[in-house]
């Protein structure tokens, strides 16, 4: 480690022309028992000295203690001759370094294979994908996670955390004070001598101690013309936009451009990238902008090979763990009566197609029905591995979408494939938890899969994905009474297997499964007379055909309805479970005549014909009420909750400048790691702004994440001043209730009043220690859901849900909710 550190010195600050990089090559490594990185909440002896501000520099034959999981001892290690660190068992670990430094100086971190790091205590985005060297044509080699550090004056301590069992470390010198990462671009291709207008996007690195702005793109094709780069906040990197308009070149192949970024009237930093010319016919990439964060998203598709005009078939295939979506749209052979289409997931590993890899996979049915001539009666879902658990996820979620689905080698959920439920007697906070990772729950929404025909593929010998998970689903089908589904086992084949010569692979270009989709067709809602529906939530899945399950009574529970019309009688009847308003399109019946409702026994006689063509009922004590349609402000599938869903609608982050020096440090280092982990695991870009920056006007209508409390962001009394929950120096106010104390941390989410649709967010604490405690919980990762709001203390890493005082579901009006929460 010594060795290193005087090594660095004299490359680093005595000569940075000739230092290019530097692997570091000892660490100090500890194993983290028992870890689970799959658990919202675990014990965690180094965190909670990060947390309490008294972290200690380790050394080699340290003890440290993880509560009663026993002792871990610090070691000190080397590199492999690449540079990594692999441990034998793949363990979990930390790694740890210091840099001294004569004077403050920025140098490019540069890790791969680890899942944070925190410099000098701040964290940082890891980069636990990148599990080998890659080569690249632009300039110095970065990994995807390069970033800008400052490094103070004297000692810099570096502590990586580590899940995936490997590590490699490299120092760049950055080279101008702005910087491409051209590893990361998101690009559409040109589609031969068609007029394009496209976004695409690359990674820019500040550099610098200043925020970024006045800053653009420019190239030396007129193809793309010069674009304003958003604002960048200091010593950071964010993926930020450009355009491609104009007419592509004839010549199919690979189009070179240069990008150049300027600033303060010159030229001061550039790049290469390959734009891909391709024909009408091939695969091909396209991008649009998201409407969750603005950043720009692509998605691949495989074109019908048949060009009368007619509409075609649409065949959404969702990709597997590591797999690009231009390769999953590749693995097709063209097929003349339908595109294949392939969304992102955001990434390549992104969201296991939960959370917003979800919202991904929907924004490009969405965007692909626009702007392509689809049949709405033939649209299909299909996905491998990964893809698969998509498969049963959004087929689950949203039956009336699709004709039929088949999920290929896909594992059903979390809870069967990777996080087993817990054992033992569970308390309240924990089902309060698990009530918010409902809509993981695969096999509790089959129900769902009736209204599909559903075709299964598997190998036997699936060593990644256990056969056993698609002979769970046989069986769940079969209990449900499921009567249109086949099941493939194919013998002898592995995860990824192709038995024929033919192109296209046959784990997923299976042709017994696309004439399976051939002969189903989705149905109109006016076609369908019973319906039998489940959701876990109405913000994830309300809809179906002519039924809203609008709110529940007990948010983010299993809600159910089977309801069916008869239109000789002019009359709906049906039973409901765990639902408080629900909205009845009257599209299967002829205007004009009364009708008759009866829902769970109770009949609503004679209702005249409503004027928007919709009844609206809520069940108030136990009883049905006919009603009008509900206040936007209240809950409903535009804007419900749990606290994750504050990360949409284009969503801003504003940093608290207000509070001591400690105190915004925190704000914009934690705003700052939020954005980096949103734009590593879901290609995402975030506004970052400070709240003296924020007008309510200029940023209308956009989900808004607040970091501090009350007294440190200026924004706080705009937006949450009739908040039930308010988060102030040294206390937090639920309600009538008091909690004292300046560690103590909260997260949760609260409707815009000022928008009909729009939330906000509440990342903070009541003193610093609540604050930092804050810093790594997993709301941005998929696998772990949060409920509308979470209070605990600072010790949360020393007693695990035992520091959770405060947790639950505001009512459909955003009120507290006593049967919705609990109090320890």
């Amino acid at each position: 480690m010594y060795r290193f550190k005087f090594f660095l010195l004299i490359i680093l600050f005595f000569n940075p022309f000739v230092f290019a990089q530097q692997i570091i090559d000892q660490y100090l490594i500890l194993e983290i028992l028992h870890a689970d990185r799959w658990s919202l909440v675990q014990v965690d002896p180094l965190e909670q000295a990060l947390v309490d501000g008294n972290f200690q520099l380790p050394f080699p034959g340290q003890q440290v203690k993880f509560g009663q999981r026993g002792r871990a001892v610090w070691q000190k290690i080397t590199i492999d001759s690449s540079g990594w660190y692999r441990p034998k068992d793949k363990r979990a670990f930390y790694a740890f370094f210091t840099i001294n430094a004569e004077k403050e100086k920025t140098i490019i971190l540069d890790g791969r294979g680890h899942n944070l790091v925190y410099v000098n205590g701040q964290p940082r985005v890891g980069n636990p994908y990148q599990s080998h060297d890659q080569n690249s044509p632009h300039g110095p080699e970065f990994g995807l996670s390069a970033l800008p550090v400052q490094l103070k004056k004297g000692q810099n301590t570096f502590l990586f955390k580590c899940y995936r069992g490997r590590l490699k470390v490299v120092i760049h010198a950055p080279s101008a004070d702005l910087a491409f990462n051209a590893n990361d671009v998101t690009l559409p291709d040109l589609i031969s001598g068609q007029r394009m207008d496209a976004p695409a996007a690359v990674v820019v690195l500040n550099n610098t101690a200043s925020p970024l702005k006045d800053v653009t793109i420019s190239s030396d094709n007129p193809l793309i013309p010069e674009t304003k780069v958003p604002i960048i906040q200091p010593f950071s990197v964010r993926k930020v936009p450009f355009f491609i308009k104009g007419r592509a070149p004839q010549e199919k192949g690979n189009l070179p451009v240069t990008l150049y970024l300027n600033w303060k009237g010159k030229r001061v930093a550039q790049t290469k990238i390959n734009l891909r010319v391709v024909g009408t016919e091939d695969v091909q990439k396209h991008t649009f902008i998201s409407h969750i964060d603005g950043s720009v998203q692509y998605f691949a598709i495989n074109p019908a090979q048949m060009h009368d005009g007619s509409p075609r078939a649409l065949v959404l295939s969702v990709h597997g763990a590591g797999v690009e979506a231009l390769n999953q749209a590749q693995a097709y052979f063209p097929k003349k009566w339908t595109h294949i289409v392939a969304a992102t997931n955001r990434r390549p590993f992104g969201y296991n197609w939960e959370d917003w890899g979800r919202l991904d996979a929907l924004e490009v049915l969405n965007t692909v029905k626009q702007k392509w001539n689809i049949d709405p009666a033939r649209i299909y879902l299909t996905g491998h591995s990964m893809g698969g658990h998509g498969t049963w996820q959004l087929g689950a979620h949203y039956p009336d979408q699709f004709g039929a689905i088949g999920p290929s080698a896909g594992w059903i959920s979390y809870f069967t494939y990777v996080k087993p439920e817990s054992s033992g007697q569970t308390g309240p906070v924990e089902k309060m938890l698990l009530r918010a990772n409902a809509p993981s729950r695969t096999p509790l929404l089959a129900e769902n899969y009736k209204q599909l025909g559903v075709y299964i593929i598997h190998g036997d010998s699936d060593r990644v994905v256990p056969v056993q998970e698609s002979r769970k689903m046989v069986e769940i089908l079969k209990e449900i009474g499921h009567r249109d589904f086949v099941y493939h086992e194919e013998p002898g084949a592995r995860h990824w297997w192709d038995r024929s010569d033919e192109p296209g692979a046959d784990c997923v270009d299976w042709p017994p499964l696309f004439d399976f989709f051939a002969r189903h067709a989705r149905s109109t809602p006016e076609q369908i007379r019973q319906i039998q529906f489940v959701t876990a939530s109405p913000g994830i899945s309300a809809t179906n055909r002519w039924i809203t399950i609008y709110a529940q009574q007990r948010a983010f529970e299993f809600s159910k309805i089977d309801i069916q019309v008869d239109p000789g009688n002019r009359k709906l009847h049906g039973k409901t479970q765990n639902i408080a308003r629900l909205k009845i399109d009257l599209s299967p019946l002829t205007p004009g005549q009364p009708v008759t409702v009866e829902l769970d026994g109770q009949i609503l006689k004679d209702l005249t014909w409503p004027a928007k063509g919709a009844l609206f009922f809520e069940k108030i004590d136990n009883r049905w009420l006919k009603t009008s349609e509900w206040p936007g402000q209240d809950k409903g599938p535009h804007r419900y909750g749990g606290f994750k869903d504050a990360f949409r609608n284009q969503v801003l982050f504003v940093v608290g400048s207000k509070g001591s020096k400690e105190e915004n440090a925190w704000a914009l280092a934690k705003a700052r790691y939020d954005a980096e982990c949103f734009w590593y695991q879901g290609n995402g870009s975030v506004d970052i702004i400070l709240d003296r920056e924020f007008d309510p006007e200029k940023y209308q209508d956009r989900n808004v994440i607040l970091y501090g409390n009350a007294r440190t962001n200026g924004a706080w009394k705009k937006l949450l001043k009739d908040c039930p929950i308010q988060v102030l120096e040294g206390k937090i106010k639920i309600g009538s209730e008091t909690l004292e104390g300046n560690d103590l941390a909260a997260l949760f989410i609260f409707p815009r009043r000022d928008s009909d649709f729009a939330s906000v967010g509440v990342v903070g604490g009541t003193g610093i220690k609540g604050m930092r405690a804050t810093n790594t919980q997993k709301y941005l990762y998929a696998g772990n859901g949060y409920p509308d709001f979470m209070v605990f203390q600072s010790a949360i890493y020393n007693y695990g849900l035992a520091a959770i005082k405060a947790i639950g579901y505001f009512s459909n009006q955003w009120k507290l909710d006593k049967a919705n929460m609990v109090r320890q």
